[in-house]
């Protein structure tokens, strides 16, 4: 727009309005200086705006012409004055200002201050209230607020009321500058309903200020003392605010930035020339990372943890302000209302979660977390049970409501100031007594959803609107946990049969009825003697279908599909003692030591015979795998190979007994009395070996196996909980192992050493004999003349001698143990006992 011209006057009137050759020369000087020392992007604001329109006769107007005020008053706002005036064009300070207030009349000062004051309570500088010298816009944090400094030529009795009234100005612009940085999409949803919380309350105050200029505008009698009057309980509220916002904008660590000005300070002189050389040093690029430092801090991005302040972790600094501050009324107000409207979204998407199952968190502020990696399809192969306890996981790390133990891994480090845990793992002090509820009524919704199972639990009480200082927030995540915890019970024992399952298995593992596996061994007698890796598979498992369909009826037909024949690559007590040896410390290689361990393994490493790798697998389906899982499958399968073996030995000790029936162990031979006295020590040892096998056979399944199952089935009875479910399932299985020596190295040494000599012992069966056929023959002839006597005696006594050690390690070492750490081992010396010789 043109600026305005007034008409052309008179030549008389003309002369008077004309300027002196002196006053030309000083404005003319006074515009060239000010265009030397202003801002660059001034002469952009020369071009657009009116005041520097040069006149009909070249010169430029002054400020002060009528004309171009009243052309400004029409065209521009009235606050519009002051916001379009930049800052860094020196403004005239100190002495003149001093000397102009000095000779202003108090009224007229108050009057000044009055306007000034409504500027600066909008956050826009005054001309007598300007920002404090050293404030810049550029440097200081936004967060802060701006500083704002009266002049000190003002008459000291207004001086200190408008100084009282100054901090609004610094609250209010702190205030802004938060609500604008933090309504960003990276901080989440509980920090964009805070913002909007924060921006209703200002806009009380706005409007108040809108009703303080016009009372300023139109009542002669308005005065600081009136204005005062109005804004002084606002100063206590948003300094309330401030407060809040100054906590959370502080949260984030800010050691990396001190820590790193600290070394590169410390650094020496050769350091610094080498990194100047590569590039690496220099002020250039120390500048460069500094200013990328300086826009992260400013950005509201965290300097350490690498997580902003958002989700659970704002909800905590309220709640924690609010407990803090609990005795003062305005206080508790505030902060309640802020903490009501902020946790809005964290509720809803923690309804949704406890309500559904789904896990609705783009921005990973809630206290639950998904790892959706992991599907339900690695329960096929899953030794570690992922599903359940790493699919949905708490971002704290905690496990179970009796441990103190964290998962580790994916919990971020604690703030440096405060200590807590950032953004979503900082779970809210009204939810950390729930949390588990909440995340267990979740994962169970999963399972019930992954099933085909629609929910729709909750619909009504979706209509309410809760918070998370209401009671009925919790009733309803009670309820929520119930219901899903009782659905997900009812699905399990009900519809899939778990109960039946469990028998299934333990007739099949534990052997609780084994007529069907002694078929199995008879029919398969060939085959399993066979080395594990010649074995047909497929073979076996035929074997084991007939076996099944003639011996199973009942229940176990039921089920006899799902069990399958598998050979294991590795033998069982050294993959036990594998297990049980693991200590986590990685030992250092010593010198060609690691060589020759594993080459004194290879040569020691004989090929298993099949019956030795040979177990049961058992398929189930999905929601059974979660409590029948690879985990405890496993666990079963090591019991069945333990069980396994002590059948077979048994069996081959049997046979041994049947064979020592025959002529050569029965006929008299009153003419050799060394043969008869070894011929008895061959079948004393075995019938010590058969006793021992048998003891410990009958202690794992009477003593052991079935007072557990007994135990479990009762707590199953009495359930609650799926967890509680899965907790005793494992309980169980764990409680089996440690019982029956298999989980402590000594024991499972000592005990694996017995059986093998036993079971070498009956290999031996047809030496043994052909050796008797052989002394009898001789003792035909010649009784003193017997080739193989000394033979025959070095054999046996080093059975006797290798028998007699390990049984005597392996009884002291139950001894020990009963009579320290597993009680349940005392039966088994009193069985043990039994078979020792005097």
């Amino acid at each position: 727009m043109d600026a305005y011209t007034p008409r052309t006057r008179t030549g008389t009137r003309k002369k008077n309005l004309g300027l002196s050759q002196k006053e030309y020369t000083k404005i003319t000087g006074t515009i060239a200086s000010v265009r030397r020392h202003r801002h660059p992007t001034d002469d952009l604001e020369d071009e657009i705006d009116p005041r520097n329109h040069l006149s009909p006769n070249g010169h430029s107007k002054s400020h002060n012409d009528s004309s171009f005020i009243a052309e400004t008053s029409f065209v521009r706002a009235p606050l519009n004055s002051r916001v379009g005036s930049n800052t860094s064009v020196p403004k005239p300070k100190g002495k003149g200002r001093q000397e102009s207030l000095d000779r202003v009349p108090l009224d007229i000062q108050e009057a000044l201050m009055l306007e000034d004051l409504l500027f600066v309570l909008s956050g826009i500088e005054g001309t007598y209230i300007t920002y404090h010298p050293d404030y810049s816009l550029e440097d200081d944090d936004p967060l802060q607020g701006i500083r704002f400094t009266v002049a000190p030529s003002l008459d000291s009795s207004l001086s200190d009321l408008v100084e009282r009234i100054l901090p609004l100005g610094t609250y209010y612009t702190a205030i802004f500058a938060f609500i604008e940085q933090r309504s960003h999409l990276e901080f989440g949803l509980v920090n964009h309903a805070l913002c909007a919380a924060i921006r209703e309350m200002l806009r009380d105050y706005q409007t108040l200020l809108s009703q303080l200029e016009h009372a300023f505008n139109t009542s002669p009698s308005f005065s600081l003392q009136k204005l005062w009057f109005y804004v002084h309980p606002t100063v206590h509220t948003l300094s309330l605010i401030y407060q809040l916002v100054l906590e959370l904008a502080t949260a984030d660590d800010p050691g990396n930035d001190l820590s790193s000005e600290s070394s590169s300070s410390d650094e020496d002189a050769e350091e610094a020339a080498r990194n100047e050389a590569l590039g690496l040093g220099g002020a250039k690029l120390k500048a460069v990372l500094s200013e990328i430092n300086k826009a992260d801090i400013g950005s509201g991005l965290p300097g350490g943890s690498g997580i902003a302040v958002k989700g659970g972790e704002v909800l905590t600094i309220i709640y924690e302000r609010m407990q803090n501050m609990s005795g003062d009324p305005t206080a508790t107000t505030i902060y309640g209302k802020l903490l009501k409207q902020a946790g809005k979204p964290y509720v809803e998407m923690l309804r949704d979660w406890v309500s559904k199952g789904r896990l609705v968190d783009p921005y990973e502020e809630l206290l639950v977390k998904e790892s959706k990696f992991i599907d339900r399809g690695i329960l096929e192969v899953d030794y570690t049970d992922e599903y359940w306890e790493r699919r949905y996981t708490l971002r704290d790390g905690s496990i179970s409501p009796g441990s103190s133990k964290r998962h580790q891994a994916g919990v971020p480090p604690p703030r440096t100031v405060g200590g807590r845990l950032p953004g979503g793992a900082c779970i809210p002090p009204l939810l950390e007594s729930w949390k588990h509820k909440i995340l267990l009524a979740g994962k169970y919704l999963n399972v019930i959803r992954e099933c085909g199972i629609d929910m729709n639990k909750g619909k009504a009480a979706f209509d309410e609107d809760l918070s998370m200082d209401d009671e009925k927030f919790y009733e309803f995540i009670e309820d929520a946990y119930s219901h899903a915890n009782k659905t997900l019970l009812q699905l399990l024992l009900k519809d899939q049969e778990l109960i039946p399952r469990l028998r299934s298995l333990k007739r099949y593992f534990f052997l609780s009825q084994s007529s069907f596996l002694t078929h199995l061994l008879d029919l398969a007698s060939t085959e399993l003697r066979k080395s594990s890796k010649s074995a047909s598979v497929a073979k076996l498992q035929s074997l084991l279908d007939l076996a099944l369909n003639t011996d199973v009826i009942g229940e176990d037909a039921l089920y006899r599909e799902d069990l399958k024949v598998t050979i294991a690559e590795s033998g069982l007590y050294d993959f036990l003692l594998k297990v049980v040896t693991v200590s986590g410390v990685v030992k250092p290689e010593e010198s060609g030591g690691g060589e020759e361990e594993v080459k004194k393994e290879k040569e020691e490493k004989k090929p298993m015979q099949a019956i030795d790798a040979m177990t049961f697998d058992y398929n189930v389906k999905f929601p059974l795998s979660l409590v029948i899982s690879r985990k405890t499958i496993l666990r079963y399968q090591l019991l069945f190979r333990f069980l396994l073996h002590l059948k077979h030995v048994e069996q081959a000790l049997s046979s041994m007994w049947a064979e020592q029936k025959t002529t050569p162990w029965r006929c008299a031979v009153p003419n050799h009395p060394e043969f008869a006295g070894w011929r008895l020590r061959v079948c004393l040892l075995r019938a010590r070996m058969l006793s021992f096998i048998q003891q410990i056979l009958a202690f794992v399944t009477f003593e052991v196996l079935e007072p557990n199952w007994h135990a479990l089935e009762a707590k199953l009875d009495k359930v609650v909980t799926v967890d509680q479910l899965l907790r005793d399932h494992v309980d169980f299985l764990d409680t089996c192992l440690k019982e029956s020596m298999l989980t402590s190295s000594k024991l499972l040494k000592a005990c694996s050493k017995l059986i093998v000599v036993c079971q070498t012992f009956a290999f031996y069966s047809a030496s043994f004999t052909k050796s008797a056929n052989q002394a009898i023959a001789a003792a035909a002839e010649d009784p003193i003349s017997d080739p193989s006597k000394a033979k025959r005696w070095d054999v046996l006594n080093k059975f006797e001698t290798n028998f007699n050690h390990w049984f005597q390690v392996h009884l002291d070492c139950v001894q020990f143990y009963a009579s320290s750490d597993n009680v349940s081992l005392l039966p088994l010396v009193v069985r043990l006992n039994s078979v020792k010789v005097a």
